[in-house]
């Protein structure tokens, strides 16, 4: 029923409803049961409750970022915003105690200009900045005996905990071979899967979505290899051997590719090379035999070429570059104060300035009563104002309603639990439930709620959800009105920042492959000459960028109409630039088997280069000119 109605509904109502699915992510479940409540329990035992309080929040945000993927991600992941919580609550602590209202509202009004600005480099410091603005608020606001720097030990204790959790704990597929990296594993037989699953879609109406799927098995799986290290290489055989299994899917990947474009049915037999090179990943054994597709054409040649290849490579084991490029800082700060970041920075810096003003005047006021906790309405803003949790409206409406349901069920559990035993057990349930509760931003605010109000009750305060319930309202009411508020520059930043990016990149891989058509290479069963390793690169970074783009333009698709408006158009651009990076990738097969680029190639290049010129002038897009080889 739900398939036949959903067609009908608006776009923002329509994501607001839609949750993401999957299995049960067991291990992050059990990670999150041991975290939060735990360290309450150590802490009102030692008489350290209101440590215990700041560090169980911030296993709790750390938990929202326990994503799959690698121990080695997981460090970053988890890690780095933690530290970006830490030095919010030490200057929220210092600021409000030298400081007075008005002061204290301007200095957090810049701290959400410096978080929204940075929140546009990526989503590693898009997390930064929400722990920073979350730590900063609670700094300010908690009312806590402690001094800063014990509170920023407590957070990072609480984070660090659950980090060790993650680092320390077994997971499944942590058996087969070595210990340390079972989410590496899991992510480079991911590539060979989706490789097996772009070639059954070929010829078909579904390629086109396999195709986007490989990408994004691709970028998570170069994420898990390239997390940080202490040495610059691989330091042990295990690691050196899926280094080298994901370099050898990439040829794969673009022979996949370039029968997608193709558009030409190949035999069933031919997937299933694929499939076995990802069983002897996920199993860390030999591949055995694999089928030899058809040879009757440039794209099959590939993928016949690049499956000895990898069966060579899954025999010897030896080395892979994962062809990412390290973002430089300039290219941090181009991001942060660019476009996208000035218009971010300037509504997280509004949101969350007037939400912290209208806190105090309501808490001067004593609107709150007894309760001090002034500080939920901006960091409740702070959740509101990220497009990293959908649209605006997808946003408010979620928090809203997941608010209201967390409150109520909590009131009614408070009544009959016991204290503290009862709250702390509720703080560990909420934490356990987190992982499978992102799937949805009212399901994950439902838990959070839960979570949160156990420990206010656990810090010595008294129920206090009719009043979570109104500064949640209030905050959502602040971030629409803001969200809709007209902006220096253009609106809709995020998106033509993201899409300029993908055209770069795009261009810059078209323009490679054309040139590589003079240049000297050798054939594709050898090893990869510095002209393909670089064209792998440039491939790479032109279907992450464009991928990343995909992304922003959904986002801003289902806002509201008013917002919506700004961005029209964006979406075909999107596809002319992935018909031109498919188009490209082609090309680059084509020219490894025949030396030159075909007619056929080389007039669906002129025809999406033409129609991409005239799109892109309509969104503000000019895109470089690139001539075609003769």
């Amino acid at each position: 029923m739900s398939r036949r109605i959903a067609p009908h509904l608006p776009p923002w109502l329509a994501h607001a409803l839609r949750a993401q699915r999957g299995p049960v992510p067991w291990s992050a479940v059990t990670r999150g049961a041991l975290s939060a409540g735990p360290l309450l329990l150590v802490a009102v035992h030692t008489g350290l409750t209101s440590l215990g309080v700041v560090a169980a929040v911030a296993a709790m945000l750390a938990g929202i970022n326990d994503r799959p993927g690698s121990r080695r991600v997981s460090v970053k992941r988890i890690g780095v915003p933690a530290l970006g919580g830490a030095a919010g609550l030490m200057a929220g602590t210092y600021t409000v105690q030298e400081t007075g209202a008005v002061v204290l509202t301007v200095v957090l009004t810049a701290v959400g200009l410096v978080a929204g600005g940075m929140s546009a480099v990526g989503p590693v410091a898009s997390a930064v900045g929400t722990q920073l603005l979350v730590g900063a608020a609670i700094g300010a606001g908690m009312p806590l005996p402690e001094p800063g720097w014990e509170r920023a030990l407590a957070y990072l204790a609480g984070a660090g905990w659950l980090l060790v959790l993650r680092l320390a704990l077994p997971t499944p597929g942590s058996l087969a071979g070595d210990f340390r990296f079972d989410g590496e594993r899991e992510a480079v037989a991911g590539v060979y899967e989706a490789v097996a699953e772009l070639l059954d879609a070929v010829g078909g109406p579904d390629a086109i979505r396999r195709r986007a799927a490989l990408t994004a098995a691709l970028d998570h799986a170069q994420d898990a290899l390239a997390g940080p290290r202490l040495r610059r290489y691989a330091s042990s055989s295990t690691e050196r051997r899926l280094h080298a299994q994901y370099a050898a899917a990439l040829p794969l990947a673009e022979a996949a590719t370039a029968l997608a474009w193709a558009e030409e049915t190949v035999a069933e037999r031919a997937s299933e090379g694929p499939r076995r090179l990802a069983a002897a990943v996920r199993d860390n054994s030999h591949t055995g035999p694999l089928p030899a597709p058809s040879r009757s054409a440039p794209a099959l040649r590939a993928l016949d070429d690049a499956l000895l290849q990898a069966a060579e490579v899954f025999d010897q084991g030896g080395g892979g570059d994962l062809h990412t490029r390290p973002r430089s800082a300039g290219g941090r700060l181009r991001a942060a104060f660019g476009s996208a970041g000035r218009e971010y920075g300037l509504r997280v810096a509004l949101c969350f300035g007037a939400s912290s003003a209208v806190a105090q005047a309501l808490h001067r006021t004593q609107w709150y009563g007894q309760h001090e906790h002034w500080y939920w309405l901006p960091a409740t803003a702070v959740f509101l104002v990220k497009p990293d949790l959908g649209p605006l409206a997808s946003r408010v409406l979620n928090r809203a309603a997941g608010t209201v349901f967390g409150a109520l069920l909590f009131a009614g559990l408070a009544a009959v639990v016991p204290r503290p035993e009862g709250l702390i057990a509720l703080v560990a349930l909420s934490g356990a439930l987190i992982p499978v509760a992102t799937r949805h931003f009212a399901a994950q605010t439902a838990v959070a709620t839960v979570l949160i109000l156990a420990l206010v009750m656990v810090g010595g305060e008294p129920q206090a959800s009719a009043g979570r319930i109104g500064e949640t309202l209030l905050a959502c009411a602040i971030v629409l009105i803001v969200g809709h508020l007209p902006m220096p520059g253009q609106r809709g930043g995020g998106v033509r920042a993201r899409l300029t990016a993908a055209s770069k990149a795009a261009y810059a891989y078209l323009t490679h492959v054309l040139a590589e058509a003079d240049a000297p290479r050798i054939g594709s069963s050898g090893t990869p000459s510095d002209h393909r390793t670089t064209r792998w690169t440039l491939r790479r970074e032109a279907y992450r960028t464009l991928a990343e783009a995909r992304s922003a333009i959904s986002l801003s698709a289902h806002e509201l109409p008013a917002l919506a408006r700004h961005t029209e158009g964006a979406d075909e651009v999107a596809d002319l630039l992935e018909r031109l990076v498919d188009t490209t990738t082609a090309c680059a097969v084509h020219l490894d088997d025949t030396g030159r680029i075909g007619p056929r190639h080389k007039e669906r290049l002129a025809a999406v280069l033409t129609e991409l010129a005239g799109r892109g002038e309509r969104v503000g897009l000019r895109p470089p000119g690139t001539p075609l080889a003769g």
